[in-house]
């Protein structure tokens, strides 16, 4: 068996690639089941988001799954294959447990740390397991990476800190009121910067939402998705007595809120009043911050908070990569124990296939004996093959996880003979088929 996984991302392909080569959710049960019809495909799934689409299979020894699955994509999307190559990345083996994790830990992400791939990824497990996609190795894959998705998360601070402007403002917010539960909001411009810091306002807890734009219609239709309220660009000073936070990002030419403008707004005020200027060039005086109780924070200050925070993730991010490599070790453990049950199949076999031979020549030679006689020769000799069995088995099972697990194997088959055993040598030689490498317990010389 060899695992595979054919890809593009963010990282090798652009927007409109990626939109060609997608499978949403519509498509995704025919798209399945096409896949594991073709030739030596076993297990499948399909992650598609946004940002990539990477399908996953495992497939049999005889089959080339890198060339299945690539021709695959090109043909149910009806794309030139040689076209599409470019734009895709091939793992195999080893190199597909490790991608797997780091994409559920959100190290492959475009914003490194962010959550929702590990929740997208259970989406496309729970699909394909309910499709029946999934078996044995990509049911213990999966649930494996969900585990590295959890362990990172909260074991490292890689998702704790802001990476985007917006986020990056909400930070500041926090660090200027105690709470942003019900502080109203100011939005100057209606583009998409607004939208987005108003968007994470409101999901920290910001009230009211007014929004201030040379075109009012284009205000309207902001404000209506906040459940807010158009103002006229004319009044924000006006509007300025009442909110606790101002986000703005015009493109205006000259300050839009000027420092004399500003006086009559902050006049007897108590509270704080925070002003984000997202605009190039500024909408807001700098020396609006001279006002008691008025802090303001432009692009540069909010740049130097996002830079903080990448420095900060990425040292986070290492700490990932060691409970990734941690969590390999398990995976491949796993297999090595898997590995162990053929050959204790095997052994049985044989040791029950030599005590009915010596059984039956026995009876054959004591002559007519009654049916207790009989039965009670049966329990004897099971009796003994149990026991002489009990010791070696228990010792193989204990070290199938080991150091020196596969060396075990490998010794215990050579002794018994089992070296020709076919179904035994199938799981046998799973770790090195999947991996693409020999196992790392495998040193004979460690006996």
């Amino acid at each position: 068996m060899q695992l595979t996984v054919v890809g593009l991302s963010h990282k090798t392909a652009p927007v409109d690639m990626r939109e060609r080569v997608s499978f949403p959710a519509d498509v995704q049960a025919a798209a399945l089941h096409a896949l594991l019809g073709r030739t030596g495909m076993l297990e499948a799934l399909i992650l598609s988001t946004c940002n990539r689409t990477e399908v996953y299979v495992v497939s049999d020894d005889e089959s080339d799954g890198p060339a299945e699955v690539s021709a695959f994509i090109a043909e149910f999307h009806g794309l030139d294959l040689v076209g599409m190559t470019r734009y895709l990345y091939v793992k195999t083996g080893e190199d597909v447990v490790r991608h797997l994790f780091r994409v559920a830990a959100s190290l492959d992400s475009m914003v490194v740390g962010e959550a929702q791939i590990l929740g997208q990824l259970k989406e496309a497990y729970d699909y394909a397991f309910k499709e029946g996609a999934t078996a044995r190795i990509f049911n213990k894959l999966f649930r494996a990476s969900f585990e590295v998705g959890k362990r990172v998360r909260s074991e490292t601070a890689i998702g704790s800190s802001a990476v985007s402007i917006s986020y990056a403002a909400i930070e500041l917010a926090k660090r200027v009121f105690e709470s942003l539960e019900g502080r109203r909001v100011l939005l100057l411009g209606a583009g998409e910067m607004s939208e987005l810091t108003a968007t994470h306002l409101q999901a920290n807890g910001a009230g009211q939402v007014y929004v201030a734009n040379r075109t009012f219609a284009r205000a309207e239709e902001l404000a209506a998705k906040f459940s807010g309220q158009a103002v006229p660009f004319e009044q924000r000073y006006e509007i300025l007595k009442k909110v606790d936070i101002v986000v703005s990002a015009t493109a205006a030419k000259d300050y839009i809120i000027t420092y004399e403008g500003l006086a009559a707004a902050v006049l007897r005020r108590r509270d704080p009043l925070f002003m984000i200027d997202i605009a190039v060039p500024r909408d807001i005086d700098p020396r609006c911050g001279e006002y008691r109780n008025v802090y303001v924070s432009d692009v540069d200050a909010l740049d130097g908070v996002v830079a903080a925070n990448r420095e900060e993730r990425m040292r986070e991010a290492r700490r990932a990569e060691g409970i990734i490599e941690e969590e390999i070790t398990g995976f491949e453990h796993w297999l090595e124990i898997m590995e162990v049950e053929p050959t204790i199949a095997a052994l049985r076999e044989q040791a029950e296939t030599v005590r009915e031979a010596e059984l039956e020549r026995a009876l054959k030679r004591l002559g007519h004996l009654s049916e207790v006689d009989r039965e009670t020769g049966q329990k004897l000799t099971q009796s003994i093959t149990n026991k002489m069995l009990h010791y070696p088995t228990r010792k193989l099972r204990e070290a199938s996880g080991g150091r020196k697990g596969i060396a075990t194997i490998e010794t215990a088959r050579y002794l018994y003979g089992l070296e020709d055993k076919a179904d035994g040598q199938q799981g046998f030689r799973l770790i090195q088929s999947l991996l693409g490498r020999r196992p790392r317990s495998a040193d004979v010389d460690d006996l």
